[in-house]
């Protein structure tokens, strides 16, 4: 049997662990995604292939997945651990122990987020871990808990063997990210006073979510992290895509995470009565809204590239059915690799807005509230990805990320790496969510190798 197929046999006999799926669902899954059927009997060569490496525990790792589901399951098999609330708090306490256990300290910082460290054998700055354990309402059991317990599971393997690693290691969950990025936005002191208003899921606002985690919105300008103060970043993600399951690739290393603008759109015409005005006589702010809609896509669609342009909300006052609508607000996103791009995209827009305010006698203006800038992973350390998926003989592939990461803020002080992982079917914030133990446990083998060659070569 060659290192290949003795590889995954072992990959695709974690994938019998069960994970909120019966046993037979899986082995069914794992032929989908090109992993070959586990051998009949037990997991006897997984130690032989970690006498010949260091590798992490792929069954304890899947076992802390599922332990940490238990923090805001739904009915429906998903979580709604949305950030500040008591199953965020739950989760956190639940991995400082982890850490604590694999000898880590933890604290909460000025953003509240939940740092653990270690000390490293040389004076050197810290190589940084870590994802996010919050969830979208009513989401699923992989985004973002996957790297989150993935970088755990990484640490845990270096205690058990008693490895230290030159540089101190930082583990890292940072907060709200499904609704803003907030905790490591403020590392990169990207967090702009009017956020700290802003009404969350939990029923906090994000300053007051802060300060019940311990954290101090007060003081959040001193969370900021100054460039070369982390020497570089790392974090495991599942891909929410459909790209790696479709073509049955095993491991994504990613080129770049996209810039993210959002505006808000408000339309202002003017309220009448919907019986007595005749049609040429309004200034209905909904169609105009409705030709705003269309000609975003349009736009998006016409100009070449793999930018996206989105209307994800819209609401019409005063909304009554017999009024014709005299203001509507909305929003606008626009994503693209490139900075420049997204700008092109939204002037593109705009003027289209221009035509269409002059045409209904309405005005229609734009205000930005939101930027994520867009991030390159650093070349050095995709190859150091890319080697380690090699050195276990995965497939992987180069590629974009098109979903927001907390990686590309700290791209903003630090180099960064990512690793994706396959998401079954391409479905993500769902209670159907899926990624299948074996892929997550080899992701967590490649984040390892991928930190050890980090530890050797980088200074």
């Amino acid at each position: 049997m060659n290192r290949r197929t003795f590889a995954r046999r072992a990959l695709a006999a974690l994938g019998a662990l069960q994970l909120g799926r019966p046993v037979v669902a899986q082995a069914a899954r794992g032929t989908a995604s090109g992993l070959v059927p586990a051998p009949a009997g037990p997991l006897g060569e997984l130690p032989e292939l970690a006498a010949q490496d260091l590798r992490v525990d792929g069954e304890r790792l899947i076992r802390t997945l599922e332990a940490l589901h238990a923090f805001g399951r739904t009915p429906e098999g998903g979580i709604s651990r949305v950030a500040f609330s008591d199953a965020d708090r739950q989760a956190r306490a639940y991995v400082a122990g982890l850490l604590e256990e694999a000898g880590f300290e933890s604290h909460v910082d000025l953003a509240s987020n939940l740092v653990a460290s270690k000390a490293g054998s040389e004076d050197l700055n810290p190589l940084m871990m870590g994802s996010h354990l919050d969830s979208v309402p009513e989401g699923g059991n992989f985004d973002g808990q996957v790297g989150s317990m993935g970088a755990v599971e990484v640490v845990r393997t270096l205690a058990d063997a008693g490895h230290t690693t030159r540089h101190p290691l930082e583990v890292v969950f940072f907060v709200n990210e499904e609704a803003g990025k907030t905790g490591s936005r403020a590392l990169s002191g990207e967090v702009e006073r009017f956020e700290l208003a802003l009404m969350t899921p939990s029923g906090l606002t994000i300053g007051e979510g802060i300060r019940a985690n311990g954290g101090d919105p007060d003081r959040l300008s001193e969370a900021r992290i100054e460039a070369g103060r982390v020497a570089a970043f790392l974090e495991l993600h599942v891909e929410q895509g459909g790209v790696l399951d479709r073509g049955g690739i095993d491991i994504g290393v990613v080129e770049g995470i996209v810039g993210i603008r959002r505006w808000e759109i408000t339309v202002e015409g003017f309220a009448n009565h919907a019986g007595t005005t005749p049609m040429p006589d309004r200034r209905d702010a909904l169609v105009a809204a409705a030709r705003l809609v269309d000609a975003v896509n349009r736009v998006a669609l016409e100009m070449e590239g793999t930018h996206v342009a989105t209307v994800g909300r819209i609401q019409a006052e005063p909304g009554a059915p017999n009024v014709i609508p005299g203001r509507v607000t909305a929003s606008l996103e626009i994503r693209d690799l490139a900075m420049e791009k997204i700008d092109r995209v939204f002037e593109a827009i705009s003027a289209r807005a221009d035509d269409i305010a002059a045409d209904l006698g309405v005005t229609i203006g734009f205000e930005p509230f939101y930027l994520s800038r867009a991030a390159p992973t650093d070349p050095r350390i995709r190859d150091m990805v890319a080697a380690a998926a090699a050195d276990l003989e995965l497939d992987a592939l180069r590629m974009p990320s098109g979903a927001g990461h907390d990686a590309q803020s700290i791209a903003q002080f630090a180099p960064i790496g990512m690793i994706f992982v396959p998401s079954v079917d391409g479905i993500s914030h769902s209670p159907r969510e899926y990624s299948r133990p074996g892929q997550i446990a080899a992701g967590a083998d490649v984040l390892l190798g991928t930190l050890l060659r980090l530890d050797r070569e980088w200074d």
